[in-house]
């Protein structure tokens, strides 16, 4: 089982890491990329604008996605269910919203084009790059799933649609590429913790 959990993150996470390591060889710097990207954006508005779409409402589509099947699960009264939710949510607020605020606001990295020096400690929005919120919280709610199901087919579209958000992130000059890369290894975090504690035989229901 554990063999095939690895599989399937290693499936997963191929075409952000990709995506990266493209990214990584096409440049010398990452303040060359984000002065390519920015470049790019600006003389290309509508795909800015469908990247922007994507980068806005791809987290949004889990909430209503984990939403229904909370729901759904209340309904059945399917204790096994409502379980994985609230886990999944719990581990989501604990690493996507604390983990990640603290760790932007405490290493202050400046987003691209923002500035060459680290203002740790810092509430500025323009000094909180590291790592992509985003790609953890798109993490975080995807690779659970993946990892649940075990079908090769949802791991592959899960995986290019992180890949995606991850890209966005990068084009729409709000992140670094290893801004993003971390935010991967933070979301793969949460999934794998979301997994365990789930198959846990502490929250297991008694007979």
């Amino acid at each position: 089982m554990r063999i095939s959990l690895l599989k399937h993150w290693a499936v997963f996470s191929a075409p952000l890491l990709l995506m990266l390591v493209a990214v990584w060889l096409g440049f010398d710097s990452e303040a060359d990329v984000a002065v390519f990207f920015k470049e790019h954006s600006a003389a290309h508005p509508l795909i800015k604008a469908v990247l922007k779409f994507i980068t806005d409402w791809s987290n949004p589509v889990f909430y209503a996605l984990y939403g229904f099947i909370l729901i759904k699960a209340f309904k059945a009264k399917d204790y096994a269910g409502k379980r994985y939710i609230f886990i999944l949510l719990g581990v989501q607020v604990v690493v996507a919203l604390c983990a990640v605020h603290f760790i932007k606001s405490t290493i202050g990295r400046p987003r691209p084009g923002q500035g060459w020096y680290f203002d740790p400690l810092t509430s500025r929005g323009n000094y909180h790059s590291l790592p992509s919120g985003h790609t953890t919280e798109i993490t975080g709610w995807s690779l659970p799933l993946a990892l649940k199901q075990h079908r090769i087919w949802l791991t592959v579209i899960l995986g290019l649609l992180v890949g995606t958000v991850g890209f966005t992130r990068i084009y729409l000059s709000w992140h670094h590429p290893t801004d993003v890369f971390f935010g991967w290894l933070l979301g793969s975090f949460a999934g794998f913790t979301t997994q365990i504690i789930a198959d846990s035989s502490l929250f297991q229901k008694k007979a």
